[in-house]
């Protein structure tokens, strides 16, 4: 699952990373490790409170409480690895955390794409049946 979710964040990453005069290009990488492993962080904690139904039940997956949530804690992570400033730190997670979100939760809601399953995604952030079974059932999985 990390995997794929490092590849949707390089997917999304030019105009929020790549392009950015804030991030060195020698540091693309570093930032969008660090951007994934924050969203994956995030989710885990989530999942573990109970707010990753937040994310998945909701009508706009890149507004949701967990998402703007989560972006805090990225640009938190870029202001302290990077020196950046809060105004640009919040410029880059506004551009790429929610975006990422929504087609996180889009992939794992269509069943014709398979990169995002909701029990693998379960499993790795370690997640219970419980909490499994609420989730799949909102979704059908």
């Amino acid at each position: 699952m990390f995997e794929n979710l490092l590849q949707l964040v390089k997917e999304n990453a030019s105009e929020a990373i790549i392009n950015n005069p804030a991030i060195p290009n020698d540091r693309n990488d570093e930032a969008i490790s660090l951007a994934s492993n924050g969203i994956f962080e995030g989710l885990k904690d989530k999942l573990s409170n109970g707010g990753l139904q937040d994310i998945f039940s909701n009508s706009n997956p890149a507004q949701s409480g967990a998402t703007n949530q989560i972006a805090g804690n990225v640009a938190g992570q870029l202001m302290e690895k990077f020196g950046l400033d809060n105004g640009a730190a919040k410029g880059i997670v506004e551009k790429l955390i929610p975006v990422v979100m929504e087609k996180f939760v889009n992939k794992t809601n269509d069943p014709n794409d398979n990169s995002f399953d909701l029990g693998d995604i379960m499993k790795n952030l370690g997640g219970s049946g419980g909490i499994g079974g609420m989730l799949g059932g909102l979704f059908g999985k």
